[in-house]
């Protein structure tokens, strides 16, 4: 029994350590999904280098998506961003990678996407930052409490790309 707990507690502690794990939420929000953006933006995270873990379509409640922007609850656009999210399906995903959070961020491009550079996502796509294609997690942390949210744990696949020595030194 002590060795199977070792053995566990070796495996969780190199998946923890190991930048290459670092896991982001990243939702196509329900203009992305209506404008039929999914499978370009999934192209672009594969393109990376980045591998998807988890992903499902689904028409969030208003509720959870109260918990998920709870941090922007004091905002006068708050009732209006949750209004429209729940106005369609949304595509929610997890992405792993090296550095995936940030870089995550600069592929998706400033929040407004007149202030996006073109080749960025929502520099792309995107006019109105009412209409921004796009959500991804800020920081590390957030994307853990976000992943938990919208995912069970057993949702999401731990498996490694047969591509992996083409992308990683």
């Amino acid at each position: 029994m002590v060795a199977t707990l070792l053995s566990l507690f070796s495996v969780f502690t190199k998946t923890m350590a190991d930048p290459r794990k670092e896991r982001t939420f990243i939702a196509v929000k329900p203009d992305g999904v209506q404008r039929g953006l999914i499978g370009e933006i999934i192209k672009r995270f594969e393109a990376r280098g980045y591998k998807l873990v988890a992903g499902k379509l689904l028409w969030a409640s208003k509720d959870h998506l109260r918990n998920h922007y709870k941090d922007l609850a004091d905002k006068p656009f708050f009732n209006g961003l949750v209004d429209y999210m729940s106005s369609g399906p949304l595509f929610a995903m997890v992405w792993e990678g090296k550095e995936v959070v940030k870089m995550g961020r600069q592929m998706l491009g400033a929040t407004n996407p007149l202030a996006s550079m073109p080749g960025t996502i929502r520099g792309d796509y995107g006019i109105d930052v009412g209409r921004n294609i796009c959500h991804g997690s800020d920081a590390v942390e957030t994307a853990n409490r976000e992943i938990a949210l919208w995912f069970k744990p057993e949702e999401l696949s731990d498996y490694e790309y047969a591509n992996k020595p083409w992308i990683y030194e």
